[in-house]
């Protein structure tokens, strides 16, 4: 078994409501094990095995089963987090923003290209792997990269972001 993380997009937003105790009980009954959860904001450690996408496409149907709407989730193992939160590509400073945006897919080195070059005077995407680092000179609520722009390069709800104050803290719990 491998401890990995499950992140599920807009989980807990508007009417997307999940309570983390049922998400545990979900994740339970796929039998995973040593299931908790970190924050309201769809992010659920568990211990299971066997391929990325099948583990997605399982909690997803769950989910969905559950609560009656679609949950894309992008499950990365803790080694994995662990080695992105170790990778600064760039200088951040006081008062900028740093995400971390989990891709459904492996981009292609054209989508990576495509991803990197929505970069503005703002925004730094920087692609590693299946995931992007994502830095925001000020607030995330200012950033000037348009959702129908990251959309066209990657498609409608597969990324999704966290903030990399919350992945630090989730790191530190999985590593104590």
């Amino acid at each position: 078994m491998t401890t990995r993380v499950a992140f599920l997009r807009a989980v807990n937003l508007g009417k997307r409501q999940v309570k983390n105790a049922r998400l545990v009980e979900l994740f339970e009954g796929l039998g995973y094990g040593r299931v908790w959860t970190h924050v309201s904001s769809g992010n659920v450690v568990f211990d299971g095995s066997g391929r990325r996408a099948d583990l997605e496409e399982a909690i997803e149907s769950a989910i969905e089963g559950d609560v009656g709407f679609e949950v894309t989730t992008f499950v990365r193992t803790a080694t994995e987090l662990r080695r992105l939160m170790h990778a600064r590509p760039f200088e951040v400073g006081d008062g900028d923003t740093y995400f971390v945006t989990f891709l459904k897919d492996t981009p292609t080195a054209s989508t990576a290209r495509a991803l990197e070059a929505l970069s503005n005077d703002f925004d730094t995407l920087v692609v590693a792997g299946h995931d992007v680092h994502w830095l925001m000179r000020g607030k995330s609520t200012d950033t000037k990269l348009p959702k129908r722009a990251w959309e066209a390069v990657v498609g409608v709800n597969r990324s999704t972001s966290r903030n990399t104050n919350m992945l630090g803290k989730l790191v530190a719990k999985l590593s104590g």
